[in-house]
């Protein structure tokens, strides 16, 4: 008789903002759902052509924040995202994306509902996307 052991696969990766952890000054792991937070994040905000050898792998959502403010430009926003998570995530199943203008502070805050594999509990992650001039 064999015993089998469930196992939930646990997501990490590095912190981007590289700050060291306070006992071992090691570069400090995401881990879980925060990890593939990250992930999503970077995904949103890498424009295509900004991986050497990967042109294909980013949105278009730095370009459409160019645009006039409208509910078409929101749209376009909401159907870039969803579509860069659906194509290189496959951790993530999105659920809404929600993109709406700021027009006090001159950017789209951008809501994501997601569930990622493996976890089940949804998740959500927020951005604020504005103009960097």
């Amino acid at each position: 008789m064999t015993n089998k052991v469930a196992r939930n696969k646990d997501y990490s990766d590095i912190d981007l903002d590289f700050l060291p952890h306070p006992t071992t000054k090691d570069v400090l792991r995401k881990t879980g759902i925060d990890s593939v937070k990250r992930s999503v994040r970077n995904l949103i905000l890498t424009n295509f052509y900004d991986r050497p050898f990967r042109p294909y792998i980013g949105s278009n959502v730095q370009k459409l924040l160019f645009e006039n403010a409208n509910p078409l430009v929101e749209g376009f926003i909401r159907d870039a995202i969803k579509e860069v998570i659906e194509n290189f995530e496959p951790r993530v199943l999105v659920k809404k994306v929600d993109a709406l203008f700021d027009y006090d502070n001159n950017g789209y805050n951008v809501r994501i509902y997601f569930i990622v594999l493996n976890s089940s509990e949804p998740a959500v992650t927020t951005l604020f996307l504005e103009r960097i001039r």
